[in-house]
């Protein structure tokens, strides 16, 4: 009698251990020995014309290109050859285009601190592996234009015009970071991404400065930091998009 108790207790005893050990093997972590997956890497922001860009730490506003026609090829410039828009004189590629054939002649620039035509940068913006092409205009009030042609078919297209003051420029992956400081203090970013026709901006985000109000050399903590002498805000224009 007590050895059939026993059977019995001990068979559903049996299998809930059996049930319990496969639970256990259907976890989502690793078995031992299996090799755990790759990391993907985010692309991180690289500053193009470096030389311009320690003096920003900031941004332009842009308007939100919506609804826009397509962007039309610039009238002047023949089919481009087998060099694309690298073998482009930058001068013949301004004076085709009418929002900047006023400023084909500046002299081009090597360093900031002076007007001029800062050096044209080829980079892939579009993700197909055919590069565009930027240019940027530093102007003396301090402002700057930005634009961007892209070559489809043999001719050139405007696809992106942007300006501010003291901006900076930068890459994300494929995506175009534009940076300038605000009149009223702040600091404004504009991304923009390749949405088959052009480059639309896709976020505009302001950052606000939070005020120093670390204590002075006579301030024991219990009160408020002396005000800290700032610069009188600068007017500065919010850049159009598109074509």
């Amino acid at each position: 009698m007590t050895l059939r108790l026993r059977l019995f207790l001990g068979a559903p005893l049996a299998v809930l251990a059996v049930v319990v050990l496969s639970a256990c093997g259907a976890t989502d972590g690793l078995d031992a020995g299996e090799p755990a997956p790759p990391v993907s890497v985010q692309p991180s922001p690289k500053p193009l014309w470096p030389d311009w860009s320690g003096t920003t730490p900031s941004a332009p506003g842009a308007e939100t290109a919506t609804k826009l026609p397509p962007p039309e090829p610039l009238d002047g410039i023949g089919a481009l050859g087998s060099g694309g828009l690298a073998k482009l004189d930058v001068r013949e590629l301004l004076r085709a285009d009418p929002r900047l054939k006023t400023l084909a002649d500046r002299p081009m620039i090597k360093k900031p601190g002076r007007s001029g035509i800062r050096p044209p940068l080829l980079v892939d913006l579009s993700g197909d592996g055919r590069p565009e092409l930027l240019l940027a205009i530093d102007l003396e009030s301090g402002r700057s234009a930005v634009v961007v042609y892209a070559e489809r078919g043999g001719k050139v297209y405007p696809v992106l015009f942007t300006a501010g003051r003291r901006i900076s420029v930068e890459v994300i992956g494929t995506d175009l970071l534009v940076r300038s400081p605000c009149a009223d203090g702040g600091e404004q970013a504009v991304r923009y991404h390749w949405d088959g026709k052009r480059m639309s901006t896709v976020s505009d985000t302001k950052n606000y400065k939070k005020p120093d109000r670390s204590p002075g050399p006579d301030d024991h903590g219990d009160g408020p930091a002396s005000p800290t002498p700032s610069a009188s805000p600068t007017p500065s224009g919010r850049p159009g998009t598109g074509s």
